[in-house]
């Protein structure tokens, strides 16, 4: 078997088997969802995630592989490649090993090595090695004075006198020796377990700068770069890409000049050399001293950066992607009548009324803040629209303006509920992020033809809390803001992993074939843009689906498309009662025979659990469709086209608490979690300012990470730790019933790596604990 495959299995521990199936399917042209879903059979269960990572191992393997080819070829062509040099490269099991052992043979421009050995310095430079008992300036007087040639053709190669020649000889073996794939490879890992990763403010650079300051607890910092978290790794490359910090990596240890350093002495020992006092040795020592700082210091600098930034990429791509997957995922309001309101301050506040299918019914603008102050009359005008079209949910966008219209939302409820108590009606303060994006979009200008671009934006914030995962599949995903540092990060490699958590999150939610709009059409297993166009542009034409099987009547989609898309589409009132579950078509069949064993009509069948539960489903396996398959098939039928999203709540502001300015100490509060991170959540409590839970105040028990506790969307109620007015940071703490933690001092289980005078035995501690780190993180994530 393909040895990428049995490397993909070892790693995922599951069986080869299962690893070929899956990539047959994948290569096949199927989808994760599809495999995950209905493929369980041939994978023996592989779950979609199993599958992401197995779909990314595998394109990375194969990147490999293609690469190894290439490196042999080049080597072979050179005639360089020996039996021993294969095997090596045949076994480097990553990009960075591979690419060290062919770096001496990497076409390349001309060095001051290659000159060297060009002259026929080569020789000298090995014997001068070899016995360090020799005389160096006599050996390379000797050199020139018997050169093949004269001392004349010697200088015209760069070399004019012994001195020059010694030159050559150090860097012929500097150059040998930092193209040395093992001294390279221990090298790189003794940095990466001993090295720190330090940076301080850049000369000249003013540290009150207001552009400067938010870098402040960087200015003088350092610590082990095999454990640097995530958002400290990307806040300090970019710091030093706005050339506000110099980023190093050093050693921990005292220069004493003419002492060899601790790389030097790494390197010493490599080589099996030992300074003997010898007449050669000072020569050696000053050329390892050259391949450190002159040939390899920076070049593996450059690589462990490279090494730190791809992990923290991947960390802040898993952030964003998890964030993003219980955004699309939470609650939705379902079929209730939204008033959507835009804030803004002089613009006015922009509204939009939609009904329960997401039909805008109505909308205005109205200028309740600042310079016209028409709050009566934006009143009456909400109050108008509220009973003209039944409204019953108010969305609120949380941007500028946000908690004033929220007040204005509240005086409106206040004064329906006095006119008219049996009325009930709700607001909600939404995520406006990604609105703006989608009102300027071409898709918008199609979908709302007649909406000015500002009025738009009214109707995204209205349908994002009828249904998140419908109206966000508009938005490209990076433009939602869930994210940390993601302006920073691979955008290729984001964009790929974000475009896998909306697949994967619609597929798993189901898509309402006769309602769903182009882009969330677009995300369903096997439908590609042009597909889901023609599938909107057949139900203009003819109306209503009223079955799966007229999916084929669609240009575009044949038979493969139909296969992978099936499944995920749902039909409500169609021919066929199996159309809105998730059964697969191609099963159907399997159905049948489950109707006629419980004899009963299907529709007296679905939903009714005291008859499924009775059925066993080895009954209906046959050769195609297993166990397995029937388990699922049972599972639909008991709760055809069941939501996995949560039931939908509303989080209670607390009256009174309008600004930041309004929050004290000890008190508690109701809030949603809208951004989570590594290091905390960010909750909003609708005071236009995020307040941050720590990770070391997110429970009793030791928290590793925040999403073990909480997750985007969540309901959470927080205790108020401190408020810094002047840098509008706020602490909270989601521990109710702990006593307030010292300001001077953070929790027992916040992260704080050992300061520089900790390592050597000292007292103090630089690095801040959860207040200061508390304040560290509240720049981190909405830059």
């Amino acid at each position: 078997m393909d040895k990428i495959l049995l490397q993909i299995a070892a790693e995922l521990k599951v069986r080869p088997a299962q690893v070929n199936t899956a990539v047959e399917l994948l290569d096949g042209g199927a989808t994760v969802p599809f495999i995950a879903r209905y493929r369980k059979e041939a994978t023996d269960g592989l779950d979609d995630i199993q599958l992401r990572e197995l779909e990314s191992r595998l394109a990375y393997l194969r990147e490999l592989e293609d690469r190894r080819a290439a490196v042999l070829k080049s080597i072979d062509e050179q005639g360089k490649l020996t039996p021993e040099l294969r095997a090596a490269i045949e076994a480097a099991p990553t990009k960075q090993e591979l690419e060290d052992l062919y770096l001496p043979y990497k076409p390349k421009r001309r060095t001051k090595g290659m000159i060297a050995r060009e002259a026929g310095i080569e020789p000298l430079a090995d014997r001068l090695f070899a016995d360090p008992a020799l005389d160096p300036l006599t050996e390379a007087q000797a050199f020139v004075a018997t050169y093949d040639g004269g001392a004349a053709k010697l200088a015209e190669a760069g070399f004019a006198d012994a001195f020059a020649v010694l030159d050559g000889v150090r860097d012929l073996l500097s150059e040998r020796w930092a193209e040395d794939a093992g001294l390279v490879g221990t090298l790189r890992e003794w940095l990466w377990a001993e090295g720190l990763f330090q940076s301080k403010l850049a000369p000249g650079k003013d540290e009150n700068h207001p552009d400067h300051s938010k870098f402040r607890d960087y200015f003088d910092y350092d610590e082990p770069i095999r454990t640097v978290p995530s958002h400290r790794a990307l806040a300090v490359f970019r710091g030093r890409a706005l050339e506000i910090l110099d980023a190093k990596l050093v050693l921990d240890e005292e220069i004493v000049p003419g002492q060899p350093t601790l790389a030097e002495g790494r390197i010493a020992h490599h080589l099996g050399w030992r300074h003997g006092k010898r007449p050669g040795d000072e020569l050696i020592r000053k050329t390892i001293a050259w391949t450190w700082k002159v040939k390899l210091s920076m070049s593996l600098e450059r690589d462990l950066f490279a090494r730190l930034r791809e992990a923290a990429e991947a960390t802040a791509i898993k952030v964003f992607a998890e964030n993003l997957r219980d955004l699309l995922l939470a609650a939705p309001a379902g079929q209730r009548v939204v008033m959507g309101l835009d804030p803004g301050i002089r613009t006015g506040v922009k509204v939009a009324v939609v009904s329960d299918t997401g039909k805008v019914l109505a909308t205005s603008t109205v200028y309740p803040h600042e310079p016209k102050c028409d709050w009566e009359g934006s009143l009456h005008t909400l109050g108008r629209l509220v009973a003209a079209h039944g409204v019953n949910l108010i969305a609120i966008g949380n941007g500028t303006a946000s908690r004033e219209t929220d007040k204005l939302a509240a005086d409106l409820i206040k004064r329906i509920a006095n006119l008219a108590p049996d009325v009930k009606l709700e607001k909600v303060v939404v995520s406006e992020a990604g609105a703006s994006v989608y009102s300027a979009s071409e898709f918008a200008s199609k979908e709302l033809p007649d909406l000015d671009v500002s009025l738009r934006g009214a109707v995204s914030i209205a349908r994002r809390l009828q249904d998140p995962l419908a109206e966000l599949v508009k938005i490209e995903p990076k433009s939602i803001g869930v994210g940390q540092y993601q302006h920073d990060v691979n955008q290729s490699e984001l964009a790929r992993t974000l475009d896998a958590v909306v697949e994967d999150c619609v597929n798993k939610v189901g898509v309402d074939l006769n309602t769903a709009s182009a882009p969330l059409l677009a995300q369903v297993s096997g439908l590609s843009n042009a597909v889901a166009g023609s599938i909107v542009r057949w139900r203009e034409a003819n109306g209503r689906f009223a079955n799966r099987q007229q999916l084929l009547q669609v240009t575009g989609l044949g038979a493969k498309t139909f296969e992978q898309a099936a499944g995920f589409l749902r039909i409500r009132g169609g021919d066929n009662p199996l159309d809105l579950s998730g059964v697969h078509p191609e099963t159907y069949p399997v159905v049948e025979k489950i109707i006629a064993a419980a004899g009963r009509p299907i529709q007296e069948l679905i939903g009714n659990a005291d008859v499924i539960r009775k059925l066993r489903p080895e009954a209906f396996a046959d050769d195609r469709f297993g166990a397995i398959t029937v388990k699922d098939i049972l599972a639909e039928l008991e709760k055809p086209g069941r939501d996995p999203r949560p039931d939908f709540k509303v989080a209670r502001f607390n009256d009174g608490v309008e600004d930041i300015k309004d929050l004290k100490e000890g008190m508690v509060l109701e809030g949603t979690v809208s951004n989570v991170a590594q290091f905390g959540a960010f909750v909003d409590l609708g005071v236009h300012q995020d307040g941050l839970v720590h990770v070391s105040q997110l429970s009793n028990k030791f928290v590793n990470d925040a999403r073990e506790v909480v997750k985007t969307g969540d309901i959470v109620k927080v205790r108020v730790l401190e408020v810094d007015l002047p840098r509008k940071r706020i602490s909270l703490t989601m521990k109710l019933d702990a006593a307030a933690a010292p300001k001077s001092r953070g929790s027992d289980n916040s992260f704080r790596p050992a300061a520089r005078q900790e390592r050597h035995g000292g007292g103090g501690a630089r690095q801040p604990e959860a207040q200061g780190a508390m304040a560290a993180a509240f720049a981190k994530l909405k830059r």
